[in-house]
């Protein structure tokens, strides 16, 4: 391992593999989000398709060290708390430490996740050192703005996105609709790759009605869910009145809430009763979504929204504005409940005439797990990986005889 005042990076024995990848995102799991979740995927997953993988990303803390135990070669870079965002951290300018350590062991492409300042670093190392650079659109960051008293930063920061993209090869976007509108916004060189679900993890079967037990659920009752950030972009309000409007005809029922953030104090207070379950994952977190029954996803910020198709596969009954995954992926009246962008009024209606309907939470659930065994992953991989090998000038047929003769760039050395 070596380390100086920028980075320590943990060095992996030379393999022969299709591609070298470094991927930068100034969010990775263990931290709680979609974006570093689907990152996670992405990096498995060409891993696993025999890439080798170097993740440029923030050190968590004081005792987080780069392992060879995760597979791939790990770069820590350093960071600040974001303001308000307990957890999660923002990079420092790197441009320099970057340009040293893909002079040393040059990547084939750069894929850049975020767009903060590590990723603005790792735009200008990689276009120093004239390497393919990709990038993904995941956060609306310009939409966050009003929501923090500073909407006057709405432009200039979707004029830094733009600018930032459109430096790139390649910006990756999830949906069709985003793609749509980024391109009305100037940028360009937008391809759509979707994500996918785990549909083992995220299954019916998860559901547990000891749980349910310790919610004060009675058997028969309604659990309403929500899971995600409690911060004011998700626009929580909706779910607090649906809510209220639900108790009207299903007064045994529970909201019960996954998750954490600055907005968590105010819902307290407004929504004394609910279960606060806080941050979950993995099996926990499967099992909490499989024990309850209608969804509601009210944010109207989201680039996807990986919760929406969680839940699909969990088995709920989705209520969640017309656009972003929940446009996508459900289909209204069957697999879900659509509403109008936007329109809080009739999230809040939809939302209390499904609770009257038991027999129809069912069907829409039913279906929605269906759906959701569409979403494979491994579709998804396979187009993020053909982009990359387009991107650099391979034809991805080319793929297997590059797996048993070596890649084009250069390798780690121990």
């Amino acid at each position: 391992m070596k380390s100086n005042d920028n980075i320590v990076i943990d060095t992996l024995p030379a393999l022969k593999k299709s591609l070298r990848i470094a991927f930068v995102t100034e969010t990775y799991p263990p931290e709680v989000n979609g974006v570093s979740n689907t990152a996670a995927r992405f990096v498995e997953g060409m891993r696993g398709r025999n890439h080798e993988i170097q993740v440029v990303r923030l050190r968590q803390g004081d005792s987080d060290q780069a392992g060879s135990d995760a597979g791939y070669e790990e770069v820590l870079m350093r960071g600040l708390p974001i303001p308000r965002y307990p957890g999660l951290r923002m990079g420092l300018p790197a441009r320099q430490a970057l340009i040293r350590l893909w002079s040393r062991h040059r990547p084939d492409v750069v894929h850049i996740v975020t767009e903060g300042p590590l990723g603005w670093s790792a735009l200008q190392a990689a276009l120093k050192l004239e390497l393919p650079v990709s990038s993904d659109f995941r956060t609306n960051f310009h939409a966050y703005s009003r929501h923090y008293g500073v909407g006057w930063l709405h432009k200039p920061i979707a004029a830094y996105l733009r600018k930032f993209h459109n430096r790139t090869l390649m910006t990756m976007v999830p949906t069709q609709s985003l793609r749509s509108e980024l391109s009305v916004k100037g940028f360009r060189n937008l391809q759509v790759v979707s994500r996918g679900v785990d549909t083992q993890l995220f299954s019916p079967s998860k559901r547990s009605a000891s749980l349910r037990v310790s919610w004060g659920v009675a058997p028969g009752d309604l659990v309403v869910l929500y899971v995600g950030r409690l911060a004011p972009e998700k626009n929580l309000d909706p779910v607090i009145t649906a809510f209220e409007k639900i108790r009207l005809v299903a007064p045994g029922a529970r909201l019960v809430v996954v998750g954490d953030g600055p907005a968590k104090n105010e819902m307290r207070q407004r929504c004394p009763d609910a279960i606060y379950a806080g941050m979950r994952t993995g099996e926990d977190l499967a099992m909490h979504y499989a024990s309850g029954d209608i969804f509601l996803f009210p944010s109207l910020t989201e680039t996807f929204g990986n919760v929406t198709i969680e839940a699909m596969a969990s088995g709920l009954a989705v209520v969640a504005f017309d656009y972003a995954a929940a446009a996508e992926n459900i289909g209204h009246g069957v697999t879900g409940l659509l509403v109008p962008f936007d329109d809080s009024a009739e999230f809040v209606r939809q939302a209390g005439v499904l609770a009257a309907n038991p027999q129809r939470i069912g069907e829409l659930g039913g279906n929605a797990r269906r759906a959701a065994e569409k979403l494979s992953w491994d579709n998804i991989i396979e187009k993020f990986e053909n982009l990359l090998l387009t991107m650099t000038g391979i034809q991805p047929p080319d793929r297997v005889a590059l797996m048993t003769g070596g890649f084009a760039g250069d390798t780690v050395k121990p």
